[in-house]
């Protein structure tokens, strides 16, 4: 009979994957509570929050808050700036929100649990119409916008996202520059938590998304994530896209 140790038994020298996975553990540690996973879903809208202002948002101490972002900023997932005696801190880049959102879809397997108040539901269907997540546009207005586009030849979803050569002309046309030369990727698919599908983010998301709220396609909602589109919108997407008024019925 083999009495050899099983391998992991063994001691040995550290393998070179220990570290990732310390690293790994320790990302996953700065989301495994719910007040600092509260503030990477409500900086999701792009902006830059005080900390006073999150702590409202979460029901928690100043003091508390400021804990919890502190560890935040030190794990590289939140980036801050300080303005005078406010500090201001925000999403650390596109990867961070993509990281978010796409956790998010993860953890509603099924149905979401009901909305316990009028508000909260009318906040929650509002979400769901459209959004945006980091500098893009999500929800349902994203995933119809990137369907609309794969339809009309202007982006291919089949292999990964991709802008095919008559999408870059399109965003030539509509004079919505991109930027090509960053390190951001021009294009990526970004997975929809309430619509289980990718919608399209990336450089060519964030300047179609800033285009659409400049333009006026799209508004805020409030001063949450949500947005609506616009007569104006209904109209022009129907011009540019070929999406059918009655398909953003209840954005307008």
């Amino acid at each position: 009979m083999d009495r050899s140790p099983h391998p992991a038994d063994r001691p040995s020298r550290a393998r070179p994957h220990d570290a990732t996975a310390s690293r790994l553990a320790a990302l996953a540690a700065l989301l495994a509570d719910g007040t600092r996973a509260s503030f990477c879903l409500a900086l999701l809208d792009g902006r830059a929050w005080t900390a006073g202002e999150l702590a409202r948002y979460a029901s928690v101490a100043p003091s508390t808050a400021s804990e919890h972002l502190g560890r935040l900023v030190g794990g590289g997932l939140l980036t801050e700036e300080r303005q005078g005696r406010h500090r201001y801190v925000r999403l650390a880049d596109e990867r961070v929100a993509h990281l978010v959102e796409e956790l998010a879809s993860h953890v509603l397997p099924g149905a979401p649990d009901p909305p316990r108040t009028l508000r909260a539901a009318s906040v929650s269907s509002a979400l769901a119409r459209g959004r945006t997540c980091y500098d893009h546009l999500a929800g349902r207005l994203g995933i119809r916008i990137s369907d609309a586009m794969t339809v009309r030849g202007l982006l291919r979803q089949d292999t990964g996202f991709a802008l095919t050569e008559p999408g870059l002309d399109w965003f030539d046309a509509l004079g919505i520059p991109l930027d090509r030369a960053g390190r951001r990727p021009l294009v990526r698919g970004c997975l929809d938590w309430t619509e289980r599908r990718p919608h399209l983010a990336g450089a060519a998301g964030a300047a179609l998304c800033a285009h659409a709220l400049g333009a006026g396609w799209c508004e805020r909602v409030g001063s949450g994530r949500a947005v609506r589109v616009t007569p104006s919108g209904v109209r022009v997407l129907g011009e540019v896209l070929g999406i059918e008024p009655a398909s953003l019925a209840g954005h307008a």
